[in-house]
């Protein structure tokens, strides 16, 4: 695992920073959800470049973290990589930003698949992709799961080649580094802004594989 410095924040002080660069400097979220997603998929993009034909698989949640899976996805499609694109929820149940990049993305010509539990052509999705993305739950994530996102988290442990986890693994308590119940267990963990601490104790050592710090766009310190 590495990261590039000892400095760890938790879920709480990330949530404030994203109030106050909201708040103060006036940077719309949904523009910090655009920056996240971008710059979690160069990093995807980077790990399959070389790759003849590459597929990707993302799976995104019904919040925030969904909605920055629906940027990696379109971006990603944007750089000529295959894409699916599963979603854990009713899309009748999404709403504000993540809403607003379901739009995007449906209208970009990438189709989004509901599914609730593990589903065979979402089974075969992530068997068939070079790189399974979890954009299932962030780091906002404060209880246990429960179905239909188990099987979700199972089937995404194991059939997938390999797994690109954004900012935390799902299941994953970013403060404190418990399991919620299911936790995907990732190779490499695009997290943004700085590091959480959860990935650096409890479990999260042996969920989040790698650790690589993307920046969202403010010039907030961490």
């Amino acid at each position: 695992m590495k990261k590039k410095n000892n400095r760890t924040i938790s879920a709480k002080r990330m949530q404030a920073l994203e109030r106050k660069a909201t708040e103060e400097q006036k940077i719309p979220s949904i523009i910090l959800m655009e920056n996240a997603g971008r710059s979690a998929a160069e990093e995807i993009f980077s790990m399959v470049r070389h790759v003849l034909r590459p597929k990707v698989c993302i799976v995104c949640g019904p919040g925030n973290n969904g909605g920055d899976g629906f940027v990696v996805a379109r971006h990603l499609k944007i750089a000529g990589v295959f894409v699916r694109c599963f979603l854990t929820a009713d899309p009748q149940a999404l709403k504000g930003d993540a809403l607003v990049q379901f739009r995007i993305v449906k209208n970009s010509g990438i189709e989004v698949h509901p599914v609730e539990g593990t589903t065979v052509q979402l089974e075969r999705s992530l068997r068939n992709s070079h790189i399974t993305v979890d954009a299932v739950f962030g780091i906002g994530l404060n209880r246990r799961i429960e179905e239909p996102f188990c099987s979700v988290i199972h089937a995404i442990n194991e059939h997938s080649r390999k797994v690109v986890a954004l900012d935390i693994p799902s299941g994953l308590d970013a403060t404190t580094g418990r399991t919620w119940g299911s936790c995907v267990k990732a190779d490499r963990t695009v997290t943004f802004q700085a590091v959480k601490s959860g990935l650096c104790k409890g479990e999260g050592p042996k969920q989040c594989g790698r650790i690589k710090v993307r920046h969202i766009g403010t010039d907030l310190k961490a």
